[in-house]
């Protein structure tokens, strides 16, 4: 959600917003404890508490496509729990359809693919993630306007992770991507532990497999995507500064990354920033940003015609950009105007 519409749907339905919101932006989270994830997850709900209508939610999915668009991105794949709009709109199977509807839409008038995950919450019953892995599952399919994955989301220190793993067999059963988080506030055994219960697919986040060499091998060996969003693991408190998150260590061991940027709105950067962490705190080449894009792709749902278009406007890019030496010029970075890489 864009700053300016949070704050113009708080004004839309009386809502009054935290200084912590309003007083300075991106907020601060991280003390480096638990405290750190409850602020984030107290002003996510805050923010989420705004959207309280259809012609809310429909606003966000096109605005989220919109700003992807506009950085280059040709392949969105949304998460959303519709457990949270569920009361303003009669249900959660309407509230998932109006989200597949805008999806459908925005993505015909941006140019670009839009489609869902439908994600279910740790802190809730594991029975209220089979309901929604059912209804993932009714609208499974591909191309933009349908439900590509299922995730299960919010603090991984809550709940226990085998129990969800009837509901990623529905999705499993019908085709979707098992798109879980872990391993960003706990280490590497829960990685492995996510990795017996649910066979994942990706890893929203799993960074923290670096500090087990046999776990981040498994990770490997499946070819897992892991999703790595290093503003996010700073803002935590997961790490104390970009240049310590193990993107270097993660790639030379094999890993399949994909950038991502987390909730922009509560960390204050977008999917081209993390493209300059990876350039100018990583030392990643034009070669190793373009892997990165590849990565992304690779790991998603998008269609086969789709990711054919992103691969060559991929091989486009770096055929412009030769391989460069690690010093870069400070200008040189992938935010420049035309040097955004097509990723997903």
């Amino acid at each position: 959600m864009r700053l300016t519409t949070l704050m113009e749907l708080a004004s839309k339905h009386g809502i009054r917003l935290p200084d912590a919101l309003t007083g300075s932006w991106p907020p601060a989270l991280s003390v480096g404890d638990e405290r750190g994830w409850f602020r984030f997850q107290r002003l996510y709900d805050m923010a989420r508490a705004c959207v309280r209508d259809e012609s809310d939610m429909r606003r966000i999915v096109r605005e989220a496509t919109v700003d992807d668009a506009a950085e280059g991105s040709q392949w969105l794949e949304i998460q959303v729990d519709p457990t949270s709009y569920a009361p303003f709109v009669g249900g959660i199977t309407p509230a998932l359809e109006i989200i597949l509807d805008e999806a459908r839409c925005a993505a015909e008038d941006a140019g670009i693919g839009v489609a869902v995950i439908v994600a279910a919450s740790r802190v809730r019953h594991p029975l209220d993630a089979r309901i929604l892995a059912r209804l993932a599952a009714r609208y499974a399919g591909g191309g933009s306007g349908h439900v590509v994955g299922f995730g299960l989301s919010n603090d991984e220190r809550r709940g226990i992770t085998a129990e969800f793993a009837p509901a990623f067999d529905i999705a499993r059963r019908a085709g979707l991507a098992c798109v879980p988080h872990g391993g960003e506030l706990l280490g590497a055994p829960a990685v492995q532990e996510t990795l017996i219960a649910l066979a994942p697919d990706r890893l929203g986040h799993g960074i923290r497999s670096v500090e087990d060499p046999q776990v981040l091998d498994e990770v490997v060996r499946r070819g897992i995507t892991l999703e790595v969003c290093p503003g996010s693991n700073v803002a935590l408190g997961v790490y104390g500064v970009v240049g310590d998150v193990p993107m270097r260590q993660l790639i030379e061991a094999g890993a399949r990354i994909a950038l991502g940027a987390d909730d922009p709105l509560l960390f204050g950067s977008r999917l081209n920033a993390q493209y300059d962490i990876a350039r100018t705190e990583h030392g990643l080449s034009d070669v190793e940003l373009a892997e990165l894009a590849r990565g992304s792709v690779t790991g998603s749902r998008a269609p086969e015609p789709a990711r054919r278009q992103m691969f060559a406007g991929i091989d486009d890019w770096l055929a412009g950009h030769p391989a460069e030496p690690e010093v870069l010029d400070a200008e040189d970075t992938l935010s420049r105007p035309g040097q955004t890489l097509p990723h997903s």
